[in-house]
């Protein structure tokens, strides 16, 4: 009777935690860290001498500052999900004393929600050849939330990630055309997870919060202009181990099947990896006033192919689960120009690929992510000699995804049931920063 409410505990929670991080860092990767780099869609990145920001894909760019220099950003993201088609079903409500099995064709409102990103950035020369930075960022985050009674309750409601980096760098100037630069960083990422469980009324509910301990990584880089206007640029950002605990509690749950079954309050474990980050891009003035910025970008996510939620076994009978990812590595492939208009007026606009690393065929109500395109616009204008405001606007469109879960008895959605639904999902970003030297 109570053993595919076992599964969905197990199972269905243990999805949660895989799917959120498989939003904030596949299709939901937080690329906005720059006003400036947004407004060539991140052409030219690891290369460029405009300004520090671009630090965060290549620490050698912090040799960009001849005196102290501070950067602050703002990203303004507003993501937008539109579903239809969606139908669920799931014969596991008989088994935990609920006359019926489940059907549901029941929208939901939009399901993610706006947020503001910040970056920092601090840089100060030592000396004609040194200078040391330190930079706030989040790398990965992510926001969503849909209605408790819709068709896909039990394999998604409620979905929050927040991992923030604090990194510490050091750019040496080798020689006039090469700069070279390095960083640590300490992550702190923390996860809320929410979900429908079945039991007797079918109104069950369960809530994981999980949050881990400083994790630690580094990134490297090297900055080269072999000819005056002609910038390459190599930036590294390294994996980055998570290991998280929290706490499972449900609510709304029939006394005796809790009981039974072993839904209690309970500890739980996570270790997940934060994928590498390599970056290549190239500047070529092409006239005095004209830049052509180029990019490729390639997240290693071919690192996490399993997550494994281990549950106290002290306090629950719930045995611990394994779910399968087999993510691939993917490129981020961008072109931009940069035009100088005016002394007080930079403008700027880009084009980029973004790929998913998502299996098609085994999308979820958590991550339906497929790839995505971009097109941005931005400039910077000159305030002061010491000051400068950067803008930017990117409106990114997604190819259409479908998420198609038989809920087979012997797979991972086994006590989640079927699911099914069409998402379209684009965003507009608009992102303002300032620059200025001391």
């Amino acid at each position: 009777m109570f053993k595919k409410t076992k599964l969905v505990a197990g199972i269905t929670l243990a999805t949660a935690t895989l799917i959120s991080q498989q939003i904030s860092a596949a299709g939901f990767a937080v690329n906005e860290q720059s006003a400036t780099a947004s407004g060539t869609a991140l052409a030219g990145n690891a290369a460029s001498d405009t300004d520090i920001s671009f630090s965060y894909w290549n620490p050698a760019l912090f040799a960009n500052a001849t005196e102290t220099t501070l950067y602050i950003n703002g990203s303004y993201v507003m993501p937008s999900v539109e579903m239809s088609n969606q139908t669920a079903t799931n014969n596991a409500t008989r088994s935990v004393g609920s006359p019926t099995s489940y059907t549901s064709t029941q929208g939901s409102s939009d399901p993610s929600e706006s947020a503001v990103i910040p970056s920092i950035y601090l840089a100060v020369p030592l000396n004609d050849k040194t200078v040391v930075g330190v930079s706030l960022n989040v790398p990965y985050a992510i926001s969503s939330d849909y209605d408790d009674d819709w068709a896909g309750k039990y394999h998604a409601t409620k979905t929050e990630l927040q991992d923030i980096s604090l990194s510490l760098s050091a750019a040496y100037r080798v020689n006039e055309w090469v700069d070279v630069g390095a960083s640590i960083q300490a992550h702190s990422t923390s996860m809320t997870l929410e979900a429908e469980v079945i039991d007797a009324d079918q109104d069950g509910y369960g809530s994981q919060e999980l949050e881990d301990d400083l994790s630690f990584g580094w990134s490297v880089g090297i900055a080269m202009e072999p000819q005056k206007g002609t910038r390459i640029g190599l930036g590294y950002r390294s994996e980055v181990d998570v290991e998280q605990k929290g706490e499972v509690d449900f609510s709304n749950i029939n006394a005796s099947v809790a009981a039974s079954a072993g839904l209690v309050d309970a500890d739980i474990t996570a270790d997940n990896t934060l994928p590498s980050l390599l970056t290549l891009s190239l500047e070529q003035e092409l006239t005095d006033n004209l830049t052509l910025g180029l990019t490729a970008m390639r997240t290693g996510w071919s690192s996490v192919q399993a997550l494994d939620i281990d549950y106290d076994n002290a306090t629950t009978s719930l045995s611990n689960s394994t779910v399968t990812l087999n993510y691939k590595d993917v490129w981020f492939y961008s072109a931009g120009l940069t035009y100088d208009y005016s002394e007080d007026l930079i403008l700027r606009t880009g084009y980029a690929i973004d790929n998913s690393p998502s299996d098609p065929n085994n999308l979820s109500a958590r991550a339906p992510g497929s790839d995505r395109q971009w097109i941005t616009f931005g400039g910077t204008y000159n305030v002061s000699e010491s000051t400068q405001v950067m803008f930017s606007y990117i409106h990114l469109t997604s190819d259409p995804a479908k998420v198609d879960k038989d809920g087979a008895s012997t797979g991972e959605d086994a006590s989640r049931g079927s699911f099914s639904a069409d998402y379209d999902i684009s965003a507009n970003i608009f992102a303002l920063a300032v620059n200025t030297t001391f």
